[in-house]
């Protein structure tokens, strides 16, 4: 592997064996949103605005640790503290983090047919330049980790990321965005391909910067109909999975395992599973066993518990987790995944307001049920 880096070695491989479909002992378990919830979280920020810590390696890296130390030996896992917008950033658009209310594009995208959308899709990123930061950071965590646990690094989707440099922001219509891909679908396209060459560009210099698995996040993927998905999500999903690994290869850099999460799209989690990703995240509109059944073993699954569930008190907490895993892991011989194939997390991000200790329930608990011994005897 080329790299200069001398980590430590990794002490808990339990989420990289499982996103590899082996066997383990128990499932493991990390979660979206890293600290960014936590009241060490303000601390660190300090009054300093969203990207500008994000643009700090030392500030995220310890805002990526946070999690791991406050929950000592509960978690398998690190997230880098960092934003899926800063792929928008990198190809020259102006993002802003609005305090309570969420991104903020000054100069959305309106009309393909201007030279500002030209200069977009056809100028070069150097990713290392612009977003050499994040490298930073990861490399640090690394560091930092001293091989605790692995660090997963990730991006935004094409389709989630074109919807936010659309729409300007957050949106519960998406009207900008369905109007650009129903009245311009060729320059929809055209987008979509550029946001997804920067994107894999992203993740190999993740990768050689430490990160040991990839998530890829489409956020907004559930806004789109079955139809549409497959037209303006699923490809650019794909040359993400395809172009990855083998641009690490050219490259000299072991591949690492690969995770897509498409909010919503419940409809398509049979393709999914043919998409490339060693493990498929799921929202809490997913039955477990359903999922199962549809994955066919093909991919580890990952998910899902609503984390709305955290504001229910430790014995909803509780009810729900017991459904949850053995919903995944199966109780019989030709049921579930026995113990693989399956990696313990919410069905979404953490979200303000949630008690940190009913977030230490929900680990503990995790634990708990996961350990427990299950009659299924997949080999």
């Amino acid at each position: 592997m080329t790299t200069t880096h001398d980590f430590k070695p990794l002490k808990n491989d339990l989420l990289l064996r499982a996103a590899r479909g082996e066997k383990v002992e128990r499932p493991p378990m990390w979660y979206h949103t890293a600290g960014r919830y936590l009241p060490e979280y303000n601390q660190a920020k300090g009054t300093r605005d969203f990207f500008s810590v994000c643009r700090d390696p030392e500030t995220a890296s310890t805002i990526t640790l946070q999690p791991v130390e406050r929950f000592a030996g509960l978690l398998d896992a690190a997230i880098i503290f960092s934003d899926i917008l800063v792929i928008p950033q990198a190809m020259g658009m102006t993002v802003e983090m609005i305090e309570k209310k969420g991104p903020h594009f000054p100069d959305p995208l309106r009309d393909p047919n201007t030279p500002e959308f030209e200069t977009l899709v056809t100028r070069e990123v150097d990713v290392v330049k612009e977003l050499g930061y994040v490298f930073e950071a990861i490399t640090l965590t690394r560091r930092k980790l001293e091989g605790r646990v692995p660090l997963i690094g990730f991006v935004g989707a094409p389709f989630t990321l074109m919807s936010y440099m659309i729409e300007g922001g957050g949106s519960k219509m998406f009207h900008f965005v369905k109007g650009w891909i129903f009245k311009y679908p060729a320059e929809s396209k055209r987008l979509l391909n550029r946001i997804a060459e920067v994107c894999v560009d992203f993740l190999v210099e993740q990768v050689r910067a430490g990160a040991q698995l990839i998530q890829v996040f489409d956020s907004w993927a559930g806004e789109l109909s079955p139809h549409d998905f497959q037209i303006f999500s699923l490809p650019y999903l794909k040359h993400i999975s395809t172009h990855l690994p083998q641009r690490l290869s050219a490259a000299g850099i072991a591949p690492v395992p690969m995770t897509v999460f498409a909010k919503g799209a419940w409809y398509a989690l049979d393709d999914l599973c043919d998409a490339g990703y060693n493990v498929v995240g799921l929202d809490w509109t997913h039955d477990p066993a359903q999922a199962v059944a549809i994955a066919r073993g093909r991919v580890t699954l990952q998910g899902n518990m609503d984390p709305n569930v955290l504001y229910g008190g430790r014995k909803a907490i509780t009810e729900a987790v017991e459904r949850m895993i053995p919903g995944f892991l199966g109780k019989g011989e030709d049921e579930g995944v026995g113990k693989r194939g399956y990696i313990v997390n919410l069905g979404h991000g953490i979200t303000p307001f949630v008690d940190p200790e009913d977030l230490r329930h929900f680990f503990e608990e995790c634990h708990r049920v996961g350990k427990a011994p299950t009659t299924a005897t997949k080999k």
